[in-house]
């Protein structure tokens, strides 16, 4: 039986040193055991920071239906146990929850335990029989079978001075959602767990907690759903209760992610003007253009006349003067916490041009006929409108070459005339960003140089264009959201637009922002956190060793299902305001070798 024990060991431990080497992300033992090497569960982040684990579930073999025999079930699973017959889909009905193969499937307690007994006697160097490796630690998935309701087994090695010198066995359970705080375990209950396992005198506790301060907002009937969200994470030392609120003493980290185009955003309109410049881009790059609905009744045509007119007669009514200014759109509505002024009363003849065409044009033919009657007027010389002296389009060299009655021959084929109103619209929405980032003072022109370079291809523009759009919307979250300090704004500015220099463009990436509690506090100080969690360690070093309790609005474990029995969607009244918590407990042990 000895050796029968030592001989598992050794293939399993020999098993995880070849995955360890190896470059794939996931393998198969015995047919039963799928291993994988990644570091993508929440929890185990928080125990191992980004240090690469072993996880282990269970292999579940899925055969396509139309493949099946009519007799057999469409999925169908390699037992982990020879004795395993049950369907994949259990309820285990003491915990209320249920376990799933529409996604990681968990072992039984007792094969997690064989498991982790194994990596343990590979790096107890009292047992030289099983070949000894430096690993990764190990956790496999349990299916909470037990009275405690483990979800998780771990195991990693203490180091000491280079050598092996304990192994701590982590356990990880979990409870469903209830909003009984009562239920939950109290601080004197969670320092006498940990003091039950490491008899320990002193303890230190750490407190840390998340609130989402942008998740919805209600305008009368209407509730906008978002996948942005400006998250406020908070961590402090010394906490006295379960769920207290974090005191103003604590360090507090805004985590900030805004995908463009919220109909809350204080840019919403700016997103629409980019919307179409976006649309024109990626006709030219693919040949085919799905052409927004306009926003205005007349067509680009009329439109094109009727702005060709009234620079005449403003012209011809007053000698020397040119039109300036722009109309603001009376389609125009926003629904958010207020508008960020991006209109400018400078607007030269080529970026009226364009405000008139994005909001009408519909083909590439409108285009074409429009741009064909101002190059027509410019060349008779029924009209000199001013430009900026910066623009960089096409079309305002034509109106520079025009001041000496000397007009290219432009031929407006192709998708020559697409590329002139992109470069409109280019020249345009660069002005406007300018207007604002430089006007409050929140960066230099210099700092700006990247974003606003023309040297580059149109398409390399156009992103760089969509960089400062997205910088423009978190800012607009910040100060019209969050309402936060012009010094904070300008520091946070610089580190946007400095990681945005060499970073792709991604809307997923969450920018973070250092800042006081005391500058949030009306946020978070009469609600309720979406996770909440408390610490109590003792020990240093390596030999330091944790009790966690957390607090979640969501499950930290993606292999069970848990039901809590609450409705699917509750309404948030004064009767029912509390939030209902999933409750993670996470304990640790430590086997000395010596």
């Amino acid at each position: 039986m000895r050796d029968t024990i030592i001989s598992e060991a050794k293939r399993f431990i020999q098993f995880l040193k070849f995955c360890q080497d190896d470059n794939k992300d996931s393998w198969i033992y015995q047919e039963s055991i799928k291993l994988s090497k990644n570091n993508d569960e929440p929890l185990l982040r928080v125990i191992h920071g980004n240090q690469p684990v072993f996880i282990c579930e269970k292999m579940v073999t899925v055969i396509p239906f139309e493949k099946l025999p009519q007799h057999e079930p469409e999925v169908t699973e390699r037992a982990e146990e020879t004795s395993l017959n049950e369907d994949i889909s259990v309820k285990l009905e003491h915990h209320n929850i249920t376990t799933s193969h529409h996604g990681p499937v968990p072992l039984s307690i007792n094969t997690a335990r064989q498991l982790l007994s194994w990596f343990a006697m590979s790096q107890n160097p009292n047992m030289p029989q099983v070949e000894a490796h430096v690993l990764h630690p190990l956790w496999v998935r349990c299916d909470m079978s037990d009275p405690a309701g483990t979800s998780w087994l771990g195991a990693e090695t203490v180091y000491v001075g280079g050598k092996a010198a304990a192994v701590k066995l982590h356990t990880i359970s979990c409870k469903g959602a209830t909003a009984d705080e009562t239920s939950f375990i109290t601080m004197d209950q969670l320092k006498q767990e940990h003091q039950n396992r490491h008899q320990s005198s002193a303890v230190v506790t750490k407190g840390w907690a998340e609130y989402n301060l942008f998740c919805s907002v209600k305008e009368e009937s209407l509730i906008v759903d978002s996948q942005s969200n400006v998250m406020a994470v908070f961590r402090w030392t010394n906490v006295e209760t379960v769920l207290e609120t974090p005191p103003l003493s604590s360090t507090a980290m805004l985590q900030i992610k805004v995908v463009i185009g919220d109909i809350r955003s204080p840019m919403f309109q700016t997103y629409r003007e980019l919307e179409f410049l976006l649309t024109l881009a990626e006709g030219l790059r693919t040949g085919e253009i799905e052409w927004l609905e306009p926003l205005e009744t007349q067509s680009p045509v009329d439109l094109t006349r009727t702005l060709i007119e009234e620079l005449e007669n403003v012209a011809n009514a007053v000698p020397g003067q040119n039109l300036k200014g722009s109309e603001k759109s009376k389609t125009d509505s926003v629904l958010g916490f207020n508008s960020m002024l991006m209109e400018r009363g400078d607007l030269d003849f080529t970026e009226q041009l364009w405000e008139k065409m994005r909001k009408s044009v519909t083909s590439y033919q409108d285009i074409t006929d429009s741009l064909k009657l101002v190059i027509k007027a410019l060349r008779f010389g029924q009209i000199k409108p001013w430009v900026h002296r910066d623009s960089s389009s096409s079309l305002s060299k034509l109106i520079v070459q025009s001041y000496q009655q000397q007009v290219d021959i432009v031929p407006l084929t192709g998708l020559t005339p697409a590329i002139m109103l992109l470069e409109l619209g280019l020249d345009k929405m660069r002005k406007d960003y300018i207007n604002y980032l430089v006007g409050k003072e929140l960066t230099t022109l210099s700092h700006l140089s990247y974003y606003l370079s023309s040297e580059v291809d149109l398409q390399e523009q156009v992103i760089r264009l969509k960089k400062l759009h997205h910088l423009l919307e978190i800012l607009g979250t910040c100060s019209s959201f969050l309402i936060l300090p012009h010094e904070r704004l300008f520091f946070f500015t610089q580190s946007c637009l400095q990681y945005y220099k060499t970073a792709p463009y991604n809307e997923e990436h969450v920018f973070e922002m250092q800042i006081k509690p005391t500058l949030i506090s009306h946020f978070y100080q009469m609600e309720q956190p979406s996770s909440w969690g408390v610490e109590v360690s003792s020990g240093q070093g390596s030999r330091e060793v944790k009790t966690s309790f957390y607090l979640s609005d969501k499950p930290l474990v993606d292999h069970i299902i848990f039901d809590s029995g609450l409705p699917l969607e509750v309404s948030m009244t004064a009767e029912n305001e509390k939030t209902a918590y999933f409750r993670t407990l996470v304990c640790c042990s430590q086997a000395n070798f010596t």
